[in-house]
């Protein structure tokens, strides 16, 4: 199995933390060369520091806040310009919970600019580098709310299932360049985000964090939350040479929890 991506240039956002930090490490494990995005300078500085290199790979990293579409742009299209993007990793941390029927129209608002537009963006500042290389990858780090919402996160479940159409939409227009546009839906898995919505849960229904948690155990049948790692290896094999036919889809990571084919 080809899973060498030696030569080729990742682009990883939200690679400060969680997923999109794992997700940095595999594929520079599997030879890419990474620059990692988010918005904690210091934080990129050390992780940067910290990925593995072989022979002539480098690593680099920019800080940059996915709201402020111009200067993501700025900053995303210089990245572009040094060495083409071959890789793209779209990963935003989800919005706040609460009921769909509640929420202020600035709160879809945000969240649209920070998941559609922020990724539009991005894939318009390096599409022109992986046409010329003709391969390209672009994985969207979403949720199994695009399949089956989820309760309380009205905004999120809207909001990813957006961009879960358009990623399909992108599928279907760029695969005969070579480039494949695939989503990942991460299950309950050990983040900062879980840390949330378990605050959340916990302070809607008065029960502990910890008796949330069991909740949401006893519904996946692998009776566990995920590691970051996880999810990250699955997204590092859609990157890689063998999953060049691999493209349109949303590949579930959740123990099995989602009830639906």
């Amino acid at each position: 199995m080809d899973l060498d991506l030696t030569g080729r240039h990742a682009l990883v956002c939200g690679a400060s933390e969680g997923i999109g930090r794992a997700t940095a490490l595999e594929l520079a494990l599997l030879g890419a060369d990474i620059t990692l995005l988010s918005r904690r300078p210091d934080v990129l500085e050390q992780v940067a520091a910290e990925l593995p290199r072989r022979g002539a790979q480098a690593h680099g990293w920019i800080a940059a806040d996915v709201s402020d579409l111009d200067a993501l742009r700025a900053k995303a299209e210089g990245v572009a310009a040094g060495k083409p993007v071959h890789i793209l990793i779209d990963n935003t941390g989800g919005p706040p919970g609460g009921p769909a029927h509640t929420a202020s129209l600035d709160a879809f608002r945000d969240a649209f600019t920070r998941h559609l537009l922020a990724n539009q963006v991005l894939v318009q500042a390096v599409l022109p580098g992986m046409r010329g290389a003709a391969w390209g990858r672009i994985v969207n780090i979403i949720s199994t709310s695009v399949r089956e919402p989820i309760p309380n996160l009205g905004v999120s479940n809207t909001i990813r299932g957006a961009v879960a159409s358009w990623a399909k939409t992108l599928s279907r227009e760029l695969a005969a360049e070579g480039i494949t546009v695939n989503n990942v839906l991460p299950g309950y898995t050990r983040t900062g985000r879980l840390a949330q919505i378990l605050a959340d849960r916990s302070k809607a229904t008065g029960q502990s964090e910890d008796d949330v948690a069991d909740g949401m155990r006893r519904t996946v049948p692998a009776a566990r939350f995920a590691e970051p790692s996880e999810i990250a290896s699955v997204i590092a094999f859609l990157c890689s040479p063998a999953a060049a036919y691999v493209n349109g889809v949303s590949v579930a990571v959740d123990g099995g929890r989602m009830q639906s084919i």
